[in-house]
């Protein structure tokens, strides 16, 4: 018990060194090579970060599991908006990009939506996973493409700006080293994290099944939450969003199309993931939209209301993992109630906030 007790704190201290470092070389790497902190966050932090995912995802299929994979990417991506941004936003009202709102949000929204109807069938053909890999080279070669257009000389003048103190990791090999150092130790951190909660979990006469969609589900999250949360703490806001949205998007392209190109008849999806999960991966995603132009911020008390939906949804798959009676009724509530009021409330407040500012124009 003592020595998973180590486990337990050295991943902590893996995963607060990891975050920092990893945030650290990558807003560096930002200013010297020309590139937008946003930018970043959305390619290298949040592809590193999603390293777990893909781990797992590829693995569950090589495996023969590929329900884990599935649910391995829809999980996450609940988890990393509700979970990570609402965590995030509490510490620090996260401000949004305008890039964010006008681009990366609409194709989050977009592949989400392309997620849902390539599934409607029951699978993901490897034809169709081809397609989503293709899809993450060409939007991140898009991505570094739009961002080197005229950033470079901006962000040029901003290193020389940065305090002498700061030199030690203004050259490209130390952003590098701290990168990859960064990320290494995210990976690490995490995977001690989760074996120790694990351990004390058994110990506490916890079922594997719940351990699988709490501890597990929430851990191959780590590095997203550390980095993030990090970031928010550094006051590099945009790789706290961006590192969200980018690994959204990575999951569903790059984690889902390799799952897929490796399985040699594509993944099937099952019904529990097409009738709920993939829905409310689409609605959260749907969601960020409105509470993004709103201010342009995730402000505390959305934070609040995003871990609210997290709790409701963590319990949900626990009763439904136990065959709760209560499942059924919570599930259909989500759909048909909260989901839908939820969206209609956003979609309300979306529509004032811009009849306010066209009043304040007049």
């Amino acid at each position: 018990m003592f020595a998973q007790l180590g486990l337990f704190v050295l991943g902590l201290i893996a995963l607060i060194a990891g975050a920092d470092a990893l945030v650290r070389g990558a807003s560096r790497m930002a200013l010297s090579w020309g590139i937008s902190p946003l930018v970043i966050g959305l390619t290298v932090v949040a592809f590193g970060t999603s390293a777990p995912e893909v781990a797992v995802s590829v693995g569950a299929v090589l495996d023969g599991n590929p329900d884990l994979a599935i649910g391995n990417v829809l999980g996450s991506n609940i988890a990393n908006i509700l979970l990570i941004l609402g965590i995030s936003a509490l510490i620090v009202p996260l401000a949004v990009s305008e890039q964010i709102i006008r681009q990366e949000v609409p194709i989050l929204i977009g592949v989400s939506a392309l997620l849902v109807g390539l599934s409607a069938d029951g699978a993901i053909s490897r034809i169709e996973a081809g397609v989503l890999l293709s899809l993450a080279v060409v939007y991140t070669v898009f991505l570094i493409v739009q961002a080197r257009r005229g950033s470079a000389k901006a962000n040029e003048e901003a290193l020389h700006e940065l305090p002498e103190a700061a030199s030690w990791d203004a050259s490209r090999p130390a952003q590098i080293l701290l990168v990859l150092g960064g990320l290494g130790l995210l990976v690490l951190g995490a995977d001690w994290l989760v074996g120790a909660a694990t351990h004390f979990a058994r110990a506490f006469g916890v079922s594997d099944l719940v351990i699988g969609l709490t501890v597990v589900a929430i851990g191959t999250s780590m590095p997203e939450i550390a980095t993030s949360i990090m970031a928010a703490l550094r006051g590099e806001r945009d790789i706290a969003v961006g590192n969200v949205v980018g690994s959204n998007l990575f999951n569903i392209l790059g984690c889902l199309g390799a799952a897929g190109l490796v399985s040699a008849n594509g993944l099937p999806v099952s019904e529990a993931a097409r009738s709920f999960d993939m829905w409310v991966m689409l609605a959260v995603a749907f969601a960020c939209l409105p509470v993004f132009i709103t201010g342009r911020e995730i402000a505390r008390w959305e934070g609040v209301v995003f871990l609210g939906y997290y709790a409701i949804y963590t319990v949900f798959l626990v009763l439904s993992a136990q065959h709760h009676a209560a499942a059924p009724m919570l599930s259909s509530a989500m759909l048909s109630f909260v989901i839908p009021l939820t969206v209609l409330t956003l979609v309300v407040s979306l529509w004032r906030h811009r009849r306010s500012a066209t009043g304040k124009g007049a």
